[in-house]
């Protein structure tokens, strides 16, 4: 192939001319940051697209991860999965919470629900999900676990925005979901995070943990944090939204190219939806299993060599970084599930502007042996 390197995500962004008014606005009110008028205007705008009453907007997903444990005051140890983006177990870190790691369930790589509560002892306190690849987690069975132990959920919804179930926004389940706009995802503000609120006092309290812990003028109330999004970043999201269902089309449109022309190579495997009603398309996941001649990273290598770089999301797992090994839950034998999609998962280019005709030489690559 060997024209263009394809790289595995590029940021969907609007036309630059449509951003310049939005600029405008803000040189002309000097606003730059502290819950000005864009920033109030996206909270608003997200809450409808969301159809929740509640939103608190981030300078990134990770301060937003960070800021709802200790919004909840989360303590002690919270169970989560090893396979993710190491930002979901670093909040942990952060807070001075001890990870316990469970595994996964193997056909949709989220945490398994009937590997929690074994995990559970007194010093639990919640438990930490991640809707891998924008796929909901069995949350029925979670918030089940959850009531019976009284423990807090926080969902790290990362991949998840514009995921829908039967009941609506995938956003509503847990008693806080937290997202990333980063660049890298379905909607971006370049960069930027939020938390989704069940109510108007925790948003309070959130919003307060975001600006240092100010309660007003001269009161501080919390140890809190620079976590406020800008208006530059606010600004773009409005302007992101008028683009967002074009954008999911076009994933979508390319998750159904990949599928289609994959579906027959043997020991190739496209991961499915886990029971969405409204999917997102925000990866394109293969699990590269014993019946392909060649191993992962051996595709992984050719694939580059002709220009393609995808990545190997998620390798190693966080369980297996220096500052997690040595948990007695990283042991390998008590994550098998983990353990084999980390050695088996390719993820391939997926973005808006991918051409068609870049989904064929991929998948020729793919099927050439």
């Amino acid at each position: 192939m060997k024209k263009d390197t394809v790289f595995v995500t590029s940021p969907a962004l609007p036309p630059l001319e449509e951003f310049i008014p939005y600029l405008r606005k803000i040189w002309d009110s000097k606003v730059l940051t502290n819950g000005g008028p864009f920033h109030q205007q996206l909270e608003s705008a997200l809450c409808e697209y969301f159809g929740v009453k509640h939103i608190c907007l981030f300078t990134n997903g990770t301060i937003a991860l960070i800021t709802a444990l200790q919004a909840l005051r989360i303590t002690g140890e919270v169970i989560t999965t090893p396979y993710s983006f190491v930002a979901t177990s670093h909040a942990l870190k952060w807070n001075g919470i001890k990870p316990v790691f469970v595994d996964i369930d193997p056909n949709t790589l989220n945490l398994d629900p009937a590997q929690i509560e074994s995990a559970i002892t007194p010093q639990t306190t919640a438990i930490m999900p991640v809707h891998c690849y924008g796929h909901p987690c069995d949350v029925a069975a979670i918030e089940k676990v959850a009531d019976n132990y009284n423990l807090k959920v926080i969902y790290d919804a990362a991949h998840a925005f514009g995921v829908k179930d039967a009941g609506g926004s995938v956003l509503r389940h847990g008693d806080l979901s937290v997202l990333s706009f980063h660049a890298t995802k379905v909607f971006n503000t370049f960069e930027g995070g939020a938390i989704i609120c069940p109510d108007a006092k925790t948003k309070v309290r959130i919003d307060q943990l975001k600006n240092f812990g100010h309660a007003g003028e001269t009161s501080v109330v919390a140890p809190g944090i620079n976590g406020k999004m800008s208006e530059f970043n606010a600004a773009l999201g409005m302007l992101q939204l008028q683009y967002i269902e074009q954008v999911l089309e076009s994933r979508k449109r390319i998750d159904a190219a990949y599928r289609e022309r994959l579906k027959h190579v043997p020991g190739i495997h496209c991961l499915q939806g886990s029971g969405e009603e409204q999917a997102n398309y925000s990866y394109f996941p293969i699990l590269v299993n014993s019946g392909y001649p060649i191993t992962r990273d051996e595709l992984y290598q050719r694939l580059k060599d002709n220009g393609i770089h995808p990545r190997r999301y998620f390798y190693p797992l966080i369980s297996e970084f220096s500052m997690y090994r040595d948990l007695p839950s990283s042991r390998r034998e008590n994550l098998p599930h983990a353990t084999a999609a980390a050695e088996q998962v390719l993820c391939l280019p997926i973005f808006p502007d991918l051409e068609l005709s870049v989904v064929d030489e991929i998948c020729k690559i793919i099927s050439t042996h």
